[in-house]
């Protein structure tokens, strides 16, 4: 009987230590989020790239939108596992916002991108940025060409592109699942008139391996 005490109370404190964590993380997502709007509203007031916090090694670029999902959220500089744990991120191995190429932003399946999943052919997607060599805000509009599951090894979205392209890359399937083996795949192009382009039928289907 003691035994069974002893164990039911083992398990109770292990529970609230869980609860506990599991609270406090949530807390400081729900600071780290706010500290980086601020950053962000810095940067557009004072024109110069603002961290969040004294220590932190990134510092938000843009604002990515889905209108059509109410998706609204701040993208981070250098897509490292420590950034992507406070939001979506710019890979520095892609194009940078207003150039011509691939802009590639990562984000985590079961948080910053998991209302990707919910994302279609056809969809808008609005981008702004900071502007430092022409001092202001500028934005560009996307409209979604194609959606793929993919597996790692398989990099075509990922090349690098003479076209102004949009990518938006997470692991699948989305969730908390202990396994994600396949790679979430969005391509968009700009809608803006007068740009360089071939994008992808509006019509074309999900693939799925």
């Amino acid at each position: 009987m003691k035994a069974l005490r002893l164990f039911a109370a083992i398990a109770l404190l292990a529970g609230v230590a869980l609860t506990s964590r599991a609270a406090y993380l949530h807390a400081k997502a729900e600071l780290a989020g706010v500290l980086i709007r601020h950053a962000w509203q810095e940067t557009l007031v004072k024109g110069e790239s603002r961290a969040p916090w004294p220590w932190a090694d990134t510092h938000p670029v843009a604002r990515l939108r889905i209108p059509r999902l109410r998706y609204d959220e701040i993208v981070l500089e250098g897509a490292t596992p420590r950034t992507l744990a406070f939001g979506p991120a710019r890979l520095l191995s892609a194009a940078d916002f207003g150039e011509p190429g691939n802009l590639e932003l990562a984000g985590h399946r079961d948080t910053w991108f998991k209302p990707l999943e919910a994302v279609e052919v056809g969809d808008g997607i609005d981008v702004e940025w900071y502007d430092s060599r022409r001092g202001g805000l500028r934005s560009r509009s996307y409209r979604v060409t194609t959606i793929r599951v993919v597996a790692p090894e398989d990099v075509s979205l990922l090349a690098p592109t003479f076209d102004d392209t949009l990518t938006l890359v997470t692991c699948y399937p989305f969730g908390r699942s202990p396994r994600s083996p396949l790679r979430y795949i969005i391509r968009a192009s700009p809608l803006s008139p007068g740009r360089p382009g071939t994008p992808d039928s509006l019509n074309q289907a999900r693939y799925r391996p």
